[in-house]
């Protein structure tokens, strides 16, 4: 069974118009599809990367998943319940159980609280242990992260670095004994010289815990170290999943090969080039209600603009790419 399950889950914002232009144009109402019929399913113990570039729904699926925006269509299911129809106790354990680290931490964290009252306001505010036990689990959860408790209990925001404010926001997290950990890009506000020790710290956390994590990056190389899974992101669309090997080293649909092809190689000798993509970003207001790629894409027709194929996966399929025209561009490459 699944820990967690997304089921065709969208996620629209409205943009209203203003009053000159209600009155001047005859403004409508535009739609801001974030996520659209997103199928996603993650395993106990499992690390699934989520990848892509900037506004193509990540963090909103995160936030999603865990229970903090609730979704315009389409079921959040953990452990076979409805997030959306729980309780306001089962939210709150729901809360416990399903545990973000945020992507900044200079500015996750209370710049009033100290290091111990940022580590135990979660187990506080749910009233999971008593005081003295919170205090406790608390101490271990810094220990573990590599922030004893005798240096760094009473410090305050400031006076921490990056990493050791990164070590908070994760010790936070953690110190609720969660059974998923979504991690929005975690790394990507930290000097390059620390974000191994970071990395490497969750990837063990992760083994003595047993949690399952859902990663978000940008950095493929990052994904390729931690992940188990790989999930390819579009414009709120998924257009590729399967193994970190599989779709790193043999990747299907176009988007996902213009993503790959465009790391550069730290090696002056290897010439490749360019990836062979057109046009614009598109936005993701009112799209058309196929691919969302195709306008860019050098093998798109007609259809593709007209059809989309949304993933699945349950599937017994370890690989899927949302392209119809794979044989095609599989072909052409040959």
């Amino acid at each position: 069974m699944a820990l967690l399950e997304l089921n065709n889950v969208s996620r629209h914002f409205e943009l209203r118009p203003g009053v000159v232009e209600r009155v001047l144009r005859g403004g409508k109402t535009r739609v801001i599809k974030a996520v659209e019929a997103i199928n996603l399913s993650v395993a106990k113990d499992e690390i699934l990367g989520i990848a892509g570039e900037s506004g193509c729904g990540k963090s909103t699926t995160c936030s999603m998943v865990a229970g903090l925006l609730p979704p315009s269509s389409g079921e959040v299911l953990y452990r076979d319940r409805n997030v959306g129809e729980m309780t306001s106790s089962e939210l709150n354990d729901h809360r416990r159980r399903v545990q973000m680290i945020f992507q900044d931490p200079y500015e996750s964290l209370n710049p009033r609280f100290r290091v111990s009252d940022i580590v135990s306001e979660g187990p506080r505010a749910l009233r999971l242990w008593g005081e003295r036990e919170i205090e406790e689990q608390v101490a271990a959860m810094l220990a573990g992260v590599g922030l004893p408790a005798g240096k760094y209990w009473d410090r305050y925001p400031h006076e921490l670095s990056g990493g050791e404010r990164q070590r908070v926001g994760i010790a936070s997290a953690l110190v609720m004994k969660p059974e998923l950990v979504v991690a929005d890009e975690p790394l990507s506000m930290l000097d390059v010289s620390i974000r191994a020790g970071i990395l490497d710290l969750l990837k063990e956390l992760s083994r003595q815990r047993n949690f399952a994590c859902i990663y978000v990056s940008h950095d493929l190389s990052i994904l390729a170290n931690i992940a188990d899974r790989l999930l390819i992101m579009y414009l709120g669309q998924a257009v590729e999943v399967g193994s970190v090997h599989d779709v790193i080293k043999n990747p299907k649909h176009p988007y996902t090969r213009a993503l790959i092809s465009a790391v550069p190689v730290p090696d002056p000798r290897v010439k490749r080039s360019p990836p062979k993509i057109v046009g614009e970003i598109s936005r993701p207001v009112d799209p058309p209600p196929g691919c969302r790629f195709a306008s860019r894409c050098p093998h798109a027709d007609q259809s593709c603009s007209e059809v989309f194929i949304k993933l699945d996966t349950n599937s017994p399929l370890a690989h899927q790419a949302a392209c119809h025209r794979l044989e095609q561009i599989n072909s052409e490459a040959t």
